[in-house]
């Protein structure tokens, strides 16, 4: 199940991940709007694509239970709730894109290329939370292959059309970052027709709501606020560690873009063989079976941590030659290779706070998830940051910040899980 779990998960920000090599090749300017954008957008799915996880948790404690068919209104419910959901997002960012990314400290040239790509992403925003919501559906009922194969889908389309809508190709003029925008969008579009066609015709659940109505409902939305409310304090990191880095000036955003693309790719690559582990916790919870739930979850940590060391290892093999792929600034890649380091040690710790990210949601525990995020948020991220920006640390204020904020979720959710779910065979 990880494989697919992880191919699945790390489909977004491998698009982000192409878009920022392509639009490199433009200039610093564009490479640093592409960065601030597709951060922005990242983060606006992660704050409201909660409900996959709920979902997640529902379908598979039914599952768990035998009782599929039971919950199969739920899905469309969720679907449907999700695309209106997105769709205000996208009504209310696309209208003020130009203030929000001045609240980065984007100005002039890097501002109006960061609005002109997000103006154009944002419409993804629907089809994109749409699509969350089905493949919580299908990892609820224990398949991830279906999602695996719509990420590669879509990262297929938008790996063909980004060359092609950049720079030209035949008939076709190069739109330069706009042209990248719209592949990411094409892309989204396809992993959503692809999604709406394999739930229709190979689960037992529909497109088409059976009513607005479901027992389940309101426990999904009370887990989705609880983790509703622990994205806003996540993206508030996110936030700050792009405001500080602009204000250094467009080299530094330029670098620090680099370092966050790679930072959130490992995020979703390491969540994805984390969500292998929601999917087998939602299934222990629902039979009860707390001896493999404990058992199954320190698995799912101790292989996050290996795959995490493993990305490390690549990055540190390729620390000097990674920037490359993304620009020839040589300016942007000597401040990349003095952070760099940060990237590659948050690596194995992130994965412990992952982990059991993932195994929380298949517990559908979101209370304690937002405690955990929002402390670690106010004692670590936010001190760390403003004292590293005092003494002039610049970047290294950034990212000494991040690590700070990892290390702090990690060792509050592995002691409260301990605590609180060690089975009574196990003690």
């Amino acid at each position: 199940m990880a494989v697919p779990a992880i191919i699945s998960g790390i489909a977004e920000p491998v698009i982000s991940l192409v878009d920022t090599a392509f639009v490199g090749r433009l200039g610093t300017a564009d490479l640093a709007a592409v960065g601030i954008a597709s951060s922005f957008f990242l983060l606006v799915v992660w704050v409201l694509a909660q409900t996959r996880s709920a979902v997640l948790a529902v379908v598979a404690r039914y599952y768990g239970e035998g009782r599929v068919q039971a919950v199969a209104g739920l899905v469309p419910i969720a679907a449907w709730m999700n695309f209106l959901l997105g769709f205000l997002f996208f009504a209310l960012t696309n209208a003020l894109a130009e203030p929000i990314f001045r609240l980065y400290n984007a100005e002039g040239e890097v501002l109006e290329k960061a609005v002109e790509y997000y103006r154009i992403r944002s419409y993804g925003h629907p089809i994109v939370l749409a699509t969350f919501a089905i493949t919580g559906a299908f990892r609820g009922i224990q398949n991830l292959s279906w999602g695996m194969w719509i990420s590669i889908i879509g990262a297929i389309v938008n790996g063909l059309l980004n060359p092609i809508l950049i720079f030209g190709y035949g008939p076709v003029e190069g739109m330069g970052i706009a042209g990248s925008a719209w592949a990411s969008l094409a892309a989204q579009a396809v992993m959503f027709g692809s999604a709406a066609w394999i739930l229709e015709t190979r689960t037992p659940f529909s497109m088409v709501p059976r009513g607005l109505r479901h027992p389940e409902l309101k426990g999904l939305w009370l887990l989705s606020g609880n983790l509703f409310a622990r994205t806003l304090a996540l993206n508030l990191c996110y936030y700050l560690g792009n405001r500080y880095a602009t204000g250094y000036g467009e080299a530094y955003i330029g670098a620090h873009s680099i370092a966050m693309q790679i930072w959130l790719f490992s995020a979703f690559f390491i969540d994805g063989y984390a969500a292998a582990g929601s999917v087998l916790v939602g299934r222990l919870n629902g039979e009860r079976n707390w001896r493999d739930l404990h058992r199954v979850s320190w698995q799912v940590v101790r292989m996050s941590v290996t795959i995490g060391a493993g990305l490390a290892v690549l990055y540190l093999i390729g620390y000097n030659r990674i920037g490359a792929l993304f620009t020839q600034d040589q300016r942007v890649l000597e401040l990349l290779d003095g952070v760099f380091w940060m990237v590659v040690l948050t690596q194995p710790i992130n994965a412990v706070a992952f982990a059991f990210d993932g195994i929380y949601k298949g517990l559908g525990n979101g209370r304690i998830l937002r405690n955990v995020l929002l402390i670690a948020t106010l004692v670590a991220f936010v001190p760390v940051i403003w004292a590293g920006d005092a003494l002039d640390w610049r970047l290294h204020a950034v990212w000494m910040a991040f690590l700070a904020w990892m290390t702090v979720r990690g060792a509050l959710l592995s002691a409260h899980f301990e605590k609180h779910h060690r089975a009574p065979a196990v003690r």
